[in-house]
């Protein structure tokens, strides 16, 4: 009784359960329809309820004031950043488990277990069809060119996505070198920094701009919708690379809370997330590249072509955020 209502006061969706249920409570940053396809299936498979309640901010500390009262079992997060923020909080355990380690790679899991990669999706450039011609664009550091000058558009330069791409330009270039490429993207913006990547695409589409940097999986997404469909086949996929790398890649992925008070039932969901048919529906669903080897990628995103992953260590782009959102900040980049 006491977990019920503490799942009501902070807003968790409950389902009325025998008082033997399994059940498992989320904290996600990830949006609701990008995750309930996920968690309806897992329901339907293995019997277990989710409770989901969506912290858009200040995740890692809410679980801090909660401590070992805290209900979450799991975090639902994107960015490889928010994942290592809620890991230096203290307020996730290490899980050790055959099945995620078959089924995730090294690369995309923490080397102490405390969180796990469950998509990938790479930052690229959408391009107008009809203004910019393909091969214009071939790596981030073109972007600086000043012959995109008025017609790039972005979101804002403080932007999770956004600053997880110039910690990745700080890895391979230095902060230097990052700062003066943040300067000249500022310096080519069509407009000021607004919306999200959806509207990005849009604004080319309207002919505010001609390029702009996204993720992949919204143009996914708006292709696969009737309403945006015309806009979205108006701008063009390309897979800019980092002169020494391949296209930058982030991750959404899971973590255990230190109090999960449903352990055994949390460990399921997370086994299942990496499982061939989580990873298959958020390759359909969502249009996010899928961890687990022998996962194809949804039809649409293979029609894009293949492309080259960047190798830099997640780890280091997210040590990385600091001096990147420093660089944002003293560039005044969305003014």
């Amino acid at each position: 009784m006491r977990l019920s209502l503490s799942l009501l006061a902070l807003g968790l969706t409950s389902v009325a359960l025998p008082a033997l249920a399994e059940e498992v409570n989320i904290y996600s940053h990830r949006q609701p329809e990008l995750i309930q396809p996920l968690l309806d299936a897992f329901t339907a498979e293995t019997g277990i309820t989710t409770n989901v309640a969506f912290v858009d901010k200040g995740m890692a500390e809410r679980l801090v004031a909660e401590g070992a009262r805290s209900p979450a079992d799991l975090i639902l997060t994107v960015d490889i950043a928010r994942l290592k923020q809620i890991v230096d909080a203290g307020v996730t355990q290490a899980v050790v488990d055959p099945v995620l380690e078959a089924n995730i790679p090294a690369t995309l899991r923490d080397t102490d277990n405390h969180w796990f990669g469950l998509t990938t999706r790479a930052r690229i450039v959408y391009a107008s069809k009809d203004r910019v011609q393909a091969g214009e664009v071939t790596t981030y550091e073109d972007l600086a060119d000043p012959k995109w000058k008025g017609r790039i558009c972005i979101r804002s330069g403080t932007n999770d996505y956004n600053i997880a791409l110039l910690g990745a330009m700080i890895v391979h270039h230095g902060e230097d070198y990052a700062k003066t490429w943040a300067e000249a993207i500022k310096a080519n913006l069509a407009k000021k920094p607004n919306g999200g990547d959806r509207d990005q695409i849009k604004a080319i589409a309207a002919g505010e701009c001609d390029i702009a940097l996204g993720n992949t999986y919204y143009m996914g997404q708006m292709l696969s919708d009737p309403e945006t469909k015309p806009t979205a086949e108006m701008v063009r996929i390309d897979f800019p690379v980092f002169q020494d790398g391949g296209s930058h890649l982030n991750i959404s992925g899971v973590a255990m809370t230190k109090a999960a008070p449903n352990k055994e039932a949390a460990l399921k969901l997370m086994e299942w997330l990496a499982s061939d048919e989580a990873q298959r529906i958020y390759a359909e669903k969502n249009h996010e590249f899928p961890v687990k080897d022998g996962v194809a990628r949804s039809a649409l995103v293979q029609g894009w072509g293949d492309f080259t992953p960047d190798t830099v260590s997640l780890s280091d782009v997210a040590a990385a955020r600091p001096a990147a959102l420093k660089i944002m900040e003293e560039i005044d980049f969305d003014n």
